[in-house]
C-alpha cells in the first residue's frame, strides 16, 4: 500500500490536467467553436455564458498548469455549480435525466483540489520552491 501512496502526488495531477482540459473545452466550444460549437449555445453568447465560457478556458488553463489551483479550482467549482443550477437541474431531478453529471463531476473535483492542492507537476509547487533552491 505505501508503493502506492507514493504515487499520490502524481495522481492528483493527472487528475487535475485531464480534468481542467475536459473543462477548457466547454469554453472553447463556447467562445471559438473548437472543436465544435457547444451544442444549443446561442450566438452571439449573452453575458452569463460569455463570463461562464471565460471562466472556464482562463480558469481550466491554471489548473492544467497548477498556477493558483487552489483559487481557479473555488472558482471554477461555484461557476459549474451555478451553471448546473441554472441549466440542468430544472430539467429534471434526476442528473441522468438532464445530462448535469459532468456539471455535478467537475464541480465536486474542483472542490476537492481547493482542499488537496495541485499536486505534483505543478507551477504552484514549482514557484514554491523556486526561492529555496536559490544559493
Amino acid at each position: 500500500m505505501s508503493k502506492l501512496a507514493a504515487w499520490s502526488p502524481h495522481a492528483l495531477a493527472v487528475l487535475r490536467i485531464v480534468t481542467a482540459l475536459l473543462f477548457m473545452e466547454h469554453g472553447l466550444m463556447k467562445l471559438f467553436h473548437f472543436p465544435a460549437p457547444q451544442p444549443g449555445a446561442p450566438d452571439p453568447l449573452p453575458l452569463l455564458l460569455l463570463a461562464a465560457a471565460i471562466i472556464e478556458v482562463v480558469g481550466g488553463a491554471l489548473i492544467a498548469m497548477g498556477l493558483l489551483t487552489r483559487f481557479a479550482a473555488f472558482i471554477c467549482s461555484g461557476e459549474i455549480a451555478i451553471g448546473y443550477f441554472l441549466v440542468h437541474a430544472p430539467k429534471s431531478f434526476w442528473p441522468a435525466l438532464n445530462q448535469g453529471d459532468a456539471a455535478i463531476l467537475f464541480s465536486f473535483v474542483f472542490f476537492y483540489l481547493i482542499f488537496a492542492g495541485p499536486g505534483a507537476w505543478s507551477l504552484d509547487a514549482h514557484l514554491r520552491r523556486s526561492p529555496s533552491s536559490a544559493p
